[in-house]
């Protein structure tokens, strides 16, 4: 299992963490645990921006790099575009992002 840490928009507001499977995207788990922040419209399909997250930048290193799609979808994001934006349903879960902290935003529209 891995562990992942999603933190609302609202620093107030404690973080949230789940126990997920290998091989899963980060969308997928945190609709699979109906997490509010990510809402996921067109499941994962990359057409619409709807699984926007900021990725803790001691983390992004570890991702893969970003594709020419997710770069263009996240100029479709209802928050302005952070140095650690990215597309929920492009992070795929491995051993390696064990503890993986992100950001949620503070409106997916």
């Amino acid at each position: 299992m891995i562990t992942i840490h999603l933190q609302p928009h609202d620093p107030t507001q404690a973080a949230r963490s789940l126990q997920v499977q290998e091989g899963q995207s980060l969308m997928q788990s945190a609709v699979d645990a109906n997490l509010p922040g990510i809402q996921a419209d067109c499941g994962g399909l990359l057409t619409c921006a709807t699984c926007h997250v900021v990725v803790s930048a001691e983390w992004l290193a570890k991702l893969p790099a970003m594709s020419g799609d997710e770069d263009s979808m996240l100029a479709f994001t209802a928050q302005v575009r952070e140095p650690g934006s990215r597309l929920s349903c492009q992070i795929v879960l491995t051993d390696a992002l064990d503890g993986l902290r992100v950001t949620l935003p503070e409106s997916q529209y």
